[in-house]
């Protein structure tokens, strides 16, 4: 299969040549993750398994001044047999959906949400070596290399792999994804399920805070993404949020790693229940990451979605009677910060 990933590359280099890449830029998100793609076990049926947003939901996230959609998706489907070439269907739908959000003015990060896996094996494994993940990114960014308002995610939340294991598949794609032609910005997670309380924590593999500085990136276009939750064990699971203040100074480690470090960040999940503790949090946390625009590019909110069940504590979906708590916050700080206007393609 290694011949087959380097020939891959080298016919999509060529493809390439002579494109215009997406420049290099500093984005500004604020947004909100719309699930639904990644719903459902296997490849499914689409319309029955699993969807992609509805233009209204879009539209309605767009008028509440939000700019990003994190987009969520499984690897399986867009690329049933590894090594192969990408489903066409499936990938018209995707890119249909990044059509979709662009005609809104929001940027797109897409988001594979397979928790560092592919049908079950973990990447690194005999079944899923890391060069096919590395060959998975090649394909899918040569799709949107020119596209600089799509942002590539490169994981969610890995776990159950060392930092040292993950930190080679990731650097592995990122060269993979510059080889053929794609400048975008890349957002890079840690494993842990790239969580910003356990950041420091030491395990087998090494700490994320130490290991995943090793990150290499030809083009210097990336930035770490963080998720944080504030129930009682940062699962996002309660409707209690018995850690808001932890999951706030969290944060804040973050933030000062970020500077000590001279590197970026992204908070690419975050959510909580519409109780007082839980809303309170959610200002907290949005605080710290406002009050650093040098380091943090933003955030996405988890969640909403067509198919998003309308009694899930965390979900912004609207309801018939409007709004939901969560998204007054939200908004709220979007309008504390200038904005969607504050936003810039640099």
């Amino acid at each position: 299969m290694r011949n087959t990933v380097r020939n891959v590359l080298a016919a999509l280099l060529l493809a390439t040549a002579g494109s215009t890449a997406a420049e290099a830029a500093a984005l500004c998100f604020r947004g909100v993750n719309l699930a639904g793609a990644e719903y459902g076990e296997g490849i499914g049926t689409y319309g029955k398994d699993y969807i992609y947003p509805s233009e209204k939901a879009v539209a309605y996230f767009a008028a509440k001044g939000m700019d990003t959609i994190r987009l969520p998706f499984k690897w399986e489907r867009l690329q049933p047999q590894l090594g192969a070439r990408l489903d066409g269907a499936e990938l018209q739908r995707l890119k249909e959906a990044v059509a979709l959000i662009r005609r809104h003015g929001m940027r797109i990060v897409l988001d594979p949400h397979n928790y560092a896996y592919y049908g079950g094996k973990q990447i690194g494994s005999r079944e899923v070596p890391s060069f096919a993940f590395a060959e998975f990114w090649a394909r899918l960014a040569v799709e949107f290399s020119a596209e600089k308002d799509v942002v590539f995610g490169l994981m969610n939340e890995p776990h159950d792999i060392a930092a040292s294991a993950w930190l080679a598949a990731a650097n592995e794609a990122i060269r993979s994804i510059r080889a053929v032609g794609a400048n975008n910005l890349v957002l890079v997670p840690g494993t842990a399920w790239t969580g910003a309380h356990s950041w420091a924590a030491d395990r087998p593999g090494g700490a994320n805070a130490t290991v995943m500085l090793g990150i290499k990136d030809p083009a210097d276009n990336y930035a770490y993404e963080f998720h944080q939750y504030l129930d009682s064990d940062y699962s996002g699971t309660h409707t209690a949020c018995d850690n808001a203040q932890s999951a706030a100074a969290a944060l804040t480690q973050v933030t000062e790693w970020l500077k000590a470090n001279g590197r970026r960040g992204f908070l690419g999940e975050f959510g909580a229940a519409a109780n007082s503790q839980c809303l309170g949090g959610l200002k907290k946390m949005l605080d710290v990451v406002s009050a650093d625009g040098d380091v943090w590019l933003g955030w996405t909110y988890w969640a909403a979605g067509d198919w998003w069940p309308a009694d899930e504590p965390m979900n912004v979906q609207p309801t018939a009677d409007g709004d939901r708590a969560q998204l007054h916050v939200l908004t709220k700080a979007i309008r504390a910060s200038g904005g969607t206007a504050a936003c810039t393609d640099g």
